[in-house]
């Protein structure tokens, strides 16, 4: 598998995506940078890490989604190519049409920094295939806009078509409309979500329940 990871100015998660993938895979993925065009020749997987792109002015991850860079995700996702985009990356997916909706400001109007719980409504995606459906998972918040919303007919479909991928376990602490924490595009190459699962790959800080996320990428984009 090879991957690469997105580095815009702002940006803070990147380390933690490049461990965790390299813990579990023994990937070492290619950083680029904000403004390169083009992805590294054979690119299977593209991380859009969390942050603070452009310190979250206009909308975050609005600025990021006009990004030099984000023709050639753009053009890997069309090609059926993978993209992860977490926090952040969530945000610059729905900015840039890969994914519906919108991230809003959390309901409390607060930052949320700490543990939240999710359920698992798929494990037949390249992200989630070591995960059981209705398995529940702990992760890391740590956003101010993690309030997902899109309009009704969208969420029929996004619904209708199986499409949401995570849910918020007990307390919905952002307010996301259906308790929505992730979902995917059609085809289910695309996915976002607001948890942090890489801040959970090592028993020493902060277990080990994001493990089988990369896992099942590993597995999904191993080599034939």
């Amino acid at each position: 598998m090879k991957a690469a990871i997105v580095v815009f100015p702002g940006t803070n998660r990147e380390r933690d995506m490049a461990i965790a993938l390299h813990r579990v895979a023994g990937v070492k993925p290619a950083m680029l940078w904000h403004r390169d065009t083009e992805l590294p020749a054979g690119t299977d997987l593209v991380v859009l890490p969390g942050g603070f792109s452009y310190g979250d002015y206009l909308r975050c991850g609005a600025m990021a989604a006009q990004s030099p860079i984000m023709a050639a995700v753009r053009a890997h996702a069309e090609r059926g190519g993978h993209v992860l985009g977490v926090c952040n990356g969530f945000q610059m997916l729905c900015e840039a049409g890969l994914l519906p909706g919108a991230l809003l400001r959390n309901a409390s109007l607060r930052f949320l920094a700490m543990d939240c719980v999710m359920r698992v409504e798929r494990a037949d995606t390249p992200y989630t295939r070591h995960f059981q459906r209705g398995a529940t998972f702990r992760a890391t918040m740590a956003h101010g806009d993690g309030n997902y919303f899109c309009d009704a007919e969208t969420l029929a479909k996004l619904e209708g078509e199986n499409r949401v991928v995570l849910r918020y376990e007990g307390e919905n602490r952002n307010g996301s409309i259906n308790a929505i924490a992730g979902i995917c595009s059609p085809n289910a190459r695309v996915m976002g979500l607001m948890p942090h699962p890489e801040n959970c790959v090592d028993p020493l800080v902060g277990g080990t329940d994001g493990l089988p996320m990369f896992t099942s990428i590993a597995e999904a984009l191993a080599p034939a």
